[in-house]
């Protein structure tokens, strides 16, 4: 069975920072491109970044981009994103996702594991 665990989620104010991980098996990191989504209430899930497993090619939502960055230690099964400059529309609970694929994409159905997720909540 694979495990996702998130971690690093919190309460900041907004301009601030956070760093979240997921760490997983060696197995499911060594062949999966990994992703970030989030969900505010009341809305859809929605995509934030993905980083794939070859050349770390990184992909990121127009929302996101130049404020969040995707990385991944392949040495410790773990992928991060550094949330910089935060707003308080960041507000949502953060999923960590797997796909059994090497290549990064920003389509929901792609990714077949889940973590349970962190809340990050951003006050203005």
């Amino acid at each position: 069975q694979v495990h996702l665990v998130e971690s690093g989620g919190g309460l900041v104010q907004a301009g601030g920072s956070l760093r979240l991980s997921c760490a997983t098996s060696r197995f499911t990191f060594t062949y999966s491109a990994m992703a970030w989504f989030r969900q505010a209430p009341g809305r859809e899930r929605e995509f934030v970044a993905a980083v794939g497993r070859i050349g770390n090619t990184t992909l990121y939502a127009d929302s996101v981009k130049g404020r969040f960055t995707i990385s991944r230690d392949n040495a410790k099964n773990t992928v991060y994103l550094q949330l910089n400059v935060l707003k308080p529309e960041d507000t949502a609970v953060y999923y960590c996702a797997a796909r059994t694929n090497i290549f990064a994409t920003a389509r929901r159905e792609e990714y077949r594991y889940w973590g349970q997720g962190t809340q990050v909540t951003v006050s203005s």
